[in-house]
């Protein structure tokens, strides 16, 4: 397999353990790490999370204590948290409609998707609706793991925490939002981190690939 500069990119990213507390990372990163996040694709556009970015010291200082202690979250410059809808409701998807709507123009079979999209949705359990939404959430995490390594920006991904505690934490529950994912960004310490020099470990293409031509 010929290598491209991504696959360079996602051979150098690992999760780091340990990162630089004196380090920074530029804003201009950051902002492009946030963009592919907005461009991430969402089941029916409807977009159905947001990303808290916390840079806050005490806050996120909180955040660890109730985060397994991990201390990429206070170490790392900036905590991405991902938190998806709490359920799916007609002003919600409404809202989706007025987006569509205002790039697209006035279409009827937009609003026709989106009225047969409220009837699927709307009715069900917000568990459902909930697991739905945080799984659009991780198809944007995983873009924003790869925007990160294409920056040279280590990142964490993060469950090992106890969303209600973050939620209250960032008053999310008010906003109609549970916490996902973490995704603390920073830069790795190359001196204090036992897992980088350690080879990349993955399943073999035969293992994990099953061509059905």
């Amino acid at each position: 397999m010929t290598k491209t500069n991504l696959m360079d990119q996602l051979d150098w990213r690992y999760a780091t353990k340990k990162m630089d507390p004196s380090k920074t990372v530029p804003e201009d990163k950051v902002d492009i790490i946030l963009e592919a996040i907005r461009m991430s694709p969402t089941s029916s556009g409807t977009q159905p999370f947001e990303v808290l970015v916390v840079t806050n010291p005490e806050k996120r200082a909180a955040i660890r204590k109730v985060a397994s202690d991990q201390a990429q979250i206070t170490d790392g410059s900036h905590l991405l948290v991902f938190a998806a809808w709490d359920n799916y409701t007609d002003a919600r998807i409404d809202e989706v409609v007025d987006l569509n709507v205002e790039e697209r123009g006035d279409l009827p079979m937009l609003h026709a998707y989106y009225e047969n999209l409220k009837k699927s949705y709307v009715p069900r359990d917000a568990q459902i609706n909930y697991e739905h939404a945080a799984r659009q959430a991780y198809i944007a995490l995983g873009i924003a793991l790869v925007a990160a390594a294409e920056q040279e920006v280590d990142s964490t991904p993060m469950e090992g925490f106890d969303p209600a505690k973050v939620d209250e934490l960032l008053d999310l529950k008010a906003q109609g939002l549970r916490s996902v994912i973490l995704l603390p960004l920073g830069y790795r310490d190359e001196t204090g981190d036992w897992l980088l020099p350690m080879k990349k470990v993955r399943k073999s293409r035969e293992t994990i690939v099953t061509r059905i031509d």
